[in-house]
């Protein structure tokens, strides 16, 4: 009886204990790149190194994903449900062989019919052609390398053999803004579809990204340069598998000095005959229309030359105005006219930070965003942004490229921009979706300069006349609280911290022995 009750109790724990047996093959990559390159005749360098790094372990078979149960539809939807009616002069999203799934997804963003880059560049794309797209900002170049890249990875099944850390499509772009925001709009696009889309960016917690890739596959990764070769060089990330290549905001990659590492990241991925290719900006420089003739194989070149630069729909203002009087004529035109949504773009980090502090200081719910401030706030500061929560968003260029938010009624140019082209990009944020927006740039002694070439590129004057006397009043002596005091001391002093280590990865990087390129 004894005996056969320790044999009943005993019973439980031998059952649980039973699947702990394979978790040591888990923890292991297996050397598929091993296999791969005793078949191969002329191993790339690349690969005799992994085969070098990686520990041999038992091949296992790659787990079935499953669709998540968040993606599945809620309720039964056909193509029938989604009627476009044809239209002289345009294109239908239904005029191409796009999947259901996708086309669900393209029915709830609010799209009927293709802008004119789109339907030019998926006739291409589709065909498995490589291309490069060049149109101004908001004319949807992230939907339309988007909605061909979906369309492939859903018809082309994955490798039997595949590991965690291998995508089939990367996207590469030079600001985090831009990756967050191409990642949110890949997002969308594959809500009815059993594809994963990841995001990295510098300046947000390694291990959290790490723990993505241990999740789940990455079927498409959006990256921006410096963040994935970390990856990369740490072993985390292997790019053999890239199927589709894809680019965005060249131009800005260049200026920002970013090829060197772009071209680290591009010797990892498949030949360009084996891989697809697209290059997007809204510029193209002759630089980077070399580099695209090294990247890609008799691509489709499509431009779209818009009637003018700037949207009719955004009234444009410049106001002659002293340096001295600059920050008093912003406060007054925010607090008078009552803005509620509005960005202020300044071209250096430390003037971005003076007239951010200022705004506060005075009274006026303000944040900024610059290199110099930590990544995870960046993200909060948008969120913030975009749900109403701030008032002004003061920003550079580069961290201002890519913001897509609705609902900004403003663009104010504090300082005017060094390139005309980011001049067009900073008042782009206004005026979306059909709203009307308003520019507003405060010329001063130091950049009035700045306006013939504007012109030019606008191909139209721009009257520079003197503020209303209202915009020149004082700005009203104000108390600071003590809990906005410390408030704004400890953002001084968190942004000073953040300058302090960009200045020492900077030092870091110059320091570093340069390796092959």
């Amino acid at each position: 009886m004894l005996k056969a009750l320790k044999k009943l109790l005993n019973k439980p724990e031998e059952q649980a204990a039973a699947p702990a047996a394979p978790i040591p093959e888990q923890q292991e990559r297996p050397s598929k790149k091993a296999d791969q390159s005793a078949e191969t005749s002329h191993p790339s360098p690349r690969a005799q190194s992994a085969v070098a790094e990686e520990k041999p372990a038992p091949e296992k078979p790659r787990p079935q994903r499953q669709k998540p149960t968040e993606a599945a539809p809620v309720t039964p939807w056909s193509i029938a449900d989604f009627q476009v009616e044809p239209a002289e002069g345009k294109t239908r999203f239904h005029d191409f062989p796009l999947p259901d799934s996708v086309m669900r997804a393209i029915q709830e963003q609010g799209f009927s019919y293709c802008t004119p880059i789109q339907a030019a560049v998926l006739g291409n794309t589709l065909k498995g052609h490589d291309a490069i797209g060049r149109a101004q900002t908001g004319t949807g170049k992230t939907a339309a390398f988007l909605l061909s890249t979906i369309t492939q990875l859903l018809e082309t099944p994955a490798p039997d053999e595949r590991f965690m850390g291998e995508p089939r499509v990367l996207i590469i772009a030079p600001t985090r803004e831009l990756v967050m925001q191409i990642a949110n709009d890949a997002e969308g696009l594959t809500k009815y579809c059993p594809l994963n889309v990841m995001a990295f960016v510098g300046g947000m917690d390694y291990d959290k990204q790490i723990k993505q890739l241990e999740k789940k596959y990455c079927d498409i990764l959006v990256a921006t340069p410096g963040r994935l070769l970390d990856f990369c060089n740490r072993g985390e990330l292997h790019l053999d598998l890239i199927e589709v290549l894809i680019l965005d905001e060249a131009d800005r990659m260049l200026d920002m000095g970013f090829i060197p590492q772009v071209r680290q990241i591009i010797r990892q991925t498949p030949r360009k005959g084996e891989r697809q290719t697209l290059l997007f900006s809204a510029t193209f420089s002759d630089d980077v229309m070399n580099l695209s003739q090294q990247w890609t194989v008799d691509p489709a070149i499509v431009e779209i030359e818009p009637e003018r630069p700037a949207s009719e729909n955004i009234t444009q203002k410049v106001y002659a105005v002293s340096g001295k009087d600059k920050y008093k004529v912003l406060y007054n035109l925010v607090t008078q006219l009552e803005l509620e949504r509005v960005m202020v773009f300044a071209n250096r980090k430390d003037e971005v930070r003076r007239v951010q502090e200022r705004l506060v200081r005075d009274g006026i719910n303000a944040a900024q965003l610059s290199g110099d401030v930590p990544q995870q706030k960046r993200v909060r500061t948008l969120d913030n942004f975009r749900e109403g929560k701030l008032r002004v968003l003061v920003a550079t260029d580069v961290a201002g490229r890519g913001i897509h938010i609705d609902g900004i009624s403003h663009v104010i140019n504090y300082t005017l921009p060094d390139d005309p082209e980011d001049y067009v990009h900073r008042i782009g944020r206004t005026g979306r979706a059909g709203a009307k927006g308003t520019s507003i740039s405060l010329a001063g002694e130091d950049d009035a300069f700045q306006i013939p070439p504007i012109e030019e590129l606008l191909g139209g004057k721009l009257t520079c006349i003197p503020p209303e006397e209202n915009y020149l009043e004082p700005i009203p002596q104000r108390h600071q609280s003590a809990e906005e005091k410390a408030a704004s001391d400890a953002n001084e002093a968190e942004q000073a911290n953040a300058a302090a280590a960009s200045r020492k990865r900077a030092s870091g990087r110059r320091d570093r022995p340069q390796g092959r390129r």
